[in-house]
């Protein structure tokens, strides 16, 4: 078990770190780079609360190895937000009240992110079966869906506005 320089970009700035093979990539984002957002809520895989985008794709990051993010992309919800603004998704958390505790939140928008991006006009069995890793223990998800649709649509319109310019 010995040290592994590694080299990563999170949310679009890069980094490197020196881990040992063991260490968990949920560990090095909140521990070694202070991102707190990414929640630990299982360490088994269930409940979805650590998810991020590796190279855009959500993975439960208490499942991952820093070592296996090494020379990748990382997104976190600290990097949704961009020159002030929030995303789509954040917008529709708040305009849609997605969130109770919060716990879930950051994963739940982080799953739902990388769903619009491969299906910005999800249906909600859709949105369902996307956020199905994800458990909430206190909205219900009916806000959840309705917040992931107002993201959908905001960004929908913020791309036929860009096509009109």
């Amino acid at each position: 078990m010995g040290k592994h320089s590694i080299q990563l970009t999170v949310n679009g700035v890069a980094q490197t770190g020196e881990v040992e093979s063991r260490l968990l990539l949920v560990h090095f984002l909140r521990e070694r780079l202070r991102l707190t957002g990414t929640h630990i809520g299982c360490d088994t895989t269930h409940c979805g609360a650590c998810t991020v985008l590796l190279d855009g794709v959500p993975v439960k990051s208490c499942t991952v190895l820093a070592v296996q993010a090494d020379g990748r992309d990382v997104t976190t919800v600290e990097g949704l937000e961009k020159d002030g603004k929030l995303d789509p998704i954040q917008e529709g958390f708040f305009q849609e009240h997605g969130l109770q505790c919060g716990y879930c939140t950051p994963g739940m928008m982080m799953t739902s992110c990388a769903l619009l991006k491969s299906n910005p006009d999800p249906t909600e069995g859709d949105i369902r079966r996307a956020i199905s890793g994800n458990l909430c223990r206190c909205t219900g998800y009916n806000n959840i869906i309705k917040a992931v649709q107002h993201a959908a649509a905001a960004t929908r319109t913020r791309q036929q506005e860009a096509r009109a310019r």
